[in-house]
C-alpha cells in the first residue's frame, strides 16, 4: 500500500469541462486538459458489442435525446447520434486524447464490475497502463485489482470511518475517495495513518476548494477545472 502523501494537490476534471462542453465528450476532455487538469475523470459504459464508451447514465436519454439503453446499441450505431463535433467517444479515443498531453492521467470511474475487463483490455491494447487510474466502489475496484496488480486505484467511500484493514490489503488503493462533505482534518489524518492519500469530489465553489486544501487532501475533483486550477496555483 502506498505511503506517499503529495504536498501538491491534484486537479481532476469531472467528466471533462462540463460547464463549457457536454460531459464525457472529446471536446470536454480536451477543454479540461487545456485548462490545466492533471487528470480527467470519465465514466465508462459498454455498448451491446462490449465496446467501452464514455457515458455516465445507463441510457442515452439525458445527454443525447435517445431513450435506448447503451447496452442495446452497438458502437457503430452510436455514430447516428453525432451532433456536429459532439459524439459519444470510445474509451480508446479518450485515452489517446489524454496521453497526447505529457504528464496527464485519465481517471476511469467504474460504478460496477461489469465493464472492468473490457475497459482494461482497451487500456492495454494502447499500452496506456501508466496513463490511466481507476475510481469506484468496492466491487468495481476489486474487479480492477483482479485484472492488474499495479493500477492506481481511488476507492470511492461514503462513510466517515476508515475501511477495514483486510479490504485495504486486498485492494491496495492509493486514495480513499469520499464526497467532499465527509472530508475533515481528522478524516485525512486517519487516512494517512492507514497509508492512504485522500481524493475527494465534487467541489465547485472556491471556498470549498480552499477548505479541502486546508484539510490536507491530495486530489480534488471538480466540474469547474479552470476555477480549481486558479485556486491551486494561487496557493503555491
Amino acid at each position: 500500500m502506498s505511503t506517499h502523501h503529495s504536498p501538491r494537490v491534484r486537479a481532476v476534471a469531472h467528466r471533462g469541462d462540463p460547464y463549457r462542453h457536454r460531459e464525457n465528450t472529446l471536446p470536454s476532455v480536451e477543454s479540461a486538459l487545456s485548462a490545466g487538469a492533471d487528470a480527467v475523470e470519465v465514466d465508462v459504459q459498454l455498448t451491446r458489442d462490449k465496446v467501452p464508451v464514455l457515458l455516465h447514465d445507463r441510457t442515452l436519454e439525458r445527454l443525447w435525446g435517445d431513450p435506448r439503453p447503451i447496452d442495446r446499441v452497438t458502437a457503430e450505431q452510436l455514430d447516428e447520434l453525432r451532433q456536429g463535433p459532439l459524439a459519444v467517444p470510445t474509451l480508446a479515443e479518450a485515452i489517446k486524447a489524454v496521453t497526447a498531453v505529457e504528464g496527464r492521467t485519465l481517471l476511469i470511474d467504474l460504478d460496477e464490475p461489469g465493464p472492468a475487463a473490457a475497459t482494461w483490455s482497451a487500456v492495454t491494447a494502447l499500452g496506456a497502463e501508466r496513463h490511466v487510474a481507476f475510481c469506484g466502489p468496492v466491487t468495481a475496484m476489486l474487479a480492477v485489482r483482479e485484472l492488474t496488480p499495479d493500477a492506481e486505484i481511488a476507492l470511492t467511500w461514503k462513510q466517515p470511518r476508515m475501511p477495514v484493514r483486510t479490504l485495504l490489503d486486498d485492494l491496495r488503493p492509493r486514495y480513499l475517495n469520499p464526497p467532499f462533505g465527509l472530508v475533515t482534518p481528522a478524516f485525512t489524518a486517519a487516512a494517512a495513518d492507514a497509508g492512504l492519500d485522500v481524493s475527494t469530489w465534487t467541489a465547485d465553489l472556491r471556498r470549498t476548494m480552499r477548505r479541502l486544501c486546508d484539510t490536507g487532501v491530495a486530489s480534488i475533483t471538480t466540474n469547474r477545472i479552470g476555477v480549481l486550477r486558479s485556486v491551486l496555483d494561487g496557493r503555491r
